[in-house]
């Protein structure tokens, strides 16, 4: 009885504090038609709504399987048997199984069960606003992310007139695991990570204007894998239009290899988890019934030196009905969608270690020929770098990362509205004046900086770092309401000229360097003419780089 009284008093007290007219306001809610879903309001105008499934649990005779589609009746029954029909969405859900960041660190945090996308939007949205939606992929090279790591509820505050969907896919040989035997769905499907990218974009036309968004202006982005994401999804056979604009960030230029190529991969990795003996079908019933821990001990292994074949990481693969053909190949023939697009990389990409030039690309490029390597190499002579490590960092970050630009804007600039971009600013916590990968993540994200196993850490960020940032959210979103990111931008901003191949202009993203909040430092700058070279002989050798 006494608990009871406490209780009550708290609440008295509480909606003291709280009036009734406020009640609502602190526990916003969306109903989708087969479920209820309870908000969490992060700011005055921005609510998050948190883990909301979007496809069945991959788990059990689903594990290695294509994506399936939601059992909304399932989800309905489920929360009205829990006795509350509103199903709490205000917290972040587990994330899909990690990989190794390849630094050492063992993977394996987090859960099979975890198709789900994260949905920020502005307090007041309802349906029929008909909102433009911004669909996010996060990076980690197909092998690990967490969507926690990279918040939206900032760019919603700065731009309450948006919905962003960030989406949770299944990474490393949980989402990846392919051998020629998967044409055979009996056995597996191929890129089964992908595929739950593709049927959260399908959910997302399906339910998006129940949060307020328009699902038929949807814009894709992603950075890093996620960028090539992005790359992939303007080229692969969908069957239906999923968005109508696309952002793609240091698109991740790896190979895309054959189900045959990977079948040494499946064999190792079976073998590791304890799964080598038998048929095919022998062994993937051994792997579906394996512990993640098996497979994330495997799936490391492989990346960490104990696999001596060439194609040592899991990835997508050129399936032959979904992906039908290396992306750069599709953009020179024009079989890519028409869309407006943004597509950028920073000044310092690279993904590769070392000082070997030649190792590196063999590494990054299990295909390449020696010849094809002096071939590369011949395109940056020492003496044009101001040092080794220059040299070694613009010889591997172009074919790598840098000349995705160049590789996607060229031809989508004949038929669609295209900008290209520098990313020029450091991400202040590495210790480096380079602009390495992902530095642009620290200043759009609350200074994240990944770690391992699904972790992050946010660093606070000074008043230029917040100006700057918001600089960048103004032209990314300006581009999602408009399809042109100068509509909607900064007025403090530069206008961002378009690229054309006759006038490959970009727009160089810069903090002000006196760190001034009212003055932008982004310019406008040509591309320049001996970059544009290599990037066209890196874009020409597609079949050997398999990307």
């Amino acid at each position: 009885m006494r608990s009871v009284v406490f209780t009550l008093l708290i609440l008295t007290l509480f909606n003291n504090i709280w009036p009734a007219q406020n009640s609502e306001s602190i526990c916003p809610t969306v109903d989708v038609g087969y479920a209820t879903y309870l908000g969490n309001r992060t700011y005055s105008n921005t609510v998050a709504y948190l883990g909301i499934p979007y496809a069945e649990p991959p788990v059990g005779d689903l594990r290695f399987r294509a994506t399936v589609p939601l059992n909304t009746t399932r989800v309905s029954e489920e929360a009205n048997l829990n006795g509350d029909a509103v199903i709490n969405a205000t917290y972040y859900p587990d994330f899909c199984i990690q990989g190794t960041t390849g630094a050492g660190d063992a993977g394996g945090a987090g859960s099979e069960d975890c198709l789900n996308v994260n949905i920020y939007s502005p307090y007041d949205a309802q349906e029929g606003d008909n909102l433009p939606v911004l669909f996010y992929i996060h990076g980690g090279g197909y092998i690990f992310g967490n969507p926690r790591n990279w918040p939206f509820d900032n760019w919603v505050y700065q731009s309450p007139n948006v919905i962003i969907v960030s989406v949770y896919y299944r990474l490393d040989s949980f989402g990846f695991l392919a051998t020629p035997e998967f044409a055979n769905s009996t056995y597996g499907d191929f890129n089964a990570g992908f595929k739950d990218q593709i049927q959260a974009l399908k959910w997302v036309k399906s339910y998006i204007s129940k949060f307020g968004g328009d699902p038929t202006k949807v814009t894709i982005n992603g950075q890093s894998a996620g960028g090539s994401s992005v790359e992939l999804h303007m080229i692969a056979n969908e069957g239906e239009q999923l968005f109508s604009g696309a952002i793609a960030q240091s698109v991740f230029r790896t190979p895309l290899p054959t189900p045959e190529q990977q079948r040494p991969l499946f064999q190792f990795y079976a073998s590791y988890a304890g799964c080598g003996t038998g048929s095919v079908a022998e062994q993937m019933a051994c792997l579906r019934g394996a512990s993640v821990s098996a497979l994330a001990r495997a799936q490391d292994a492989a990346a960490q030196g104990k696999f001596s074949g060439l194609y040592n990481l899991f990835r997508p693969v050129l399936d032959g009905v979904l992906i039908t053909g290396y992306p750069t190949l599709k953009f020179q023939r024009d079989e890519f969608a028409h869309v407006p697009l943004i597509v950028g990389a920073t000044s310092n990409e690279t993904l590769s270690g070392g000082t070997n030039i030649s190792l590196a690309l063999q590494e990054f490029f299990p295909s390449l020929t020696d010849a094809d390597i002096q071939e590369f190499l011949l395109l940056y002579p020492v003496d044009e770098f101001d040092s080794l490590s220059q040299q070694f960092q613009v010889a591997t970050g172009e074919p790598e990362l840098i000349c995705g630009r160049q590789a996607m804007s060229g031809p989508s600039s004949l038929y669609s509205n295209t900008w290209t971009y520098r990313y020029n600013t450091p991400n202040p916590t590495s210790g480096s004046d380079l602009v390495s990968h992902a530095a642009e993540n620290w200043m759009m994200f609350d200074g994240t900086n990944t770690g391992f196993n699904g972790s992050t850490t946010f660093t606070p960020q000074t008043p230029a770092e917040l100006a700057f940032a918001s600089e960048l959210i103004a032209y990314w979103l300006s581009f999602v309401r408009a399809g042109n990111p100068n509509t909607y931008k900064l007025d403090k901003s530069p206008v961002w000229e378009q690229y054309t191949e006759s006038n490959p202009m970009r727009m160089v993203l810069m903090q002000d360097p006196q760190n001034l909040t009212n003055v932008s430092g982004s310019y406008m700058e040509g591309q320049p003419v001996a970059e544009a070279a290599r990037c066209a002989f890196a874009i020409s050798k597609v079949k050997a780089c398999e990307n």
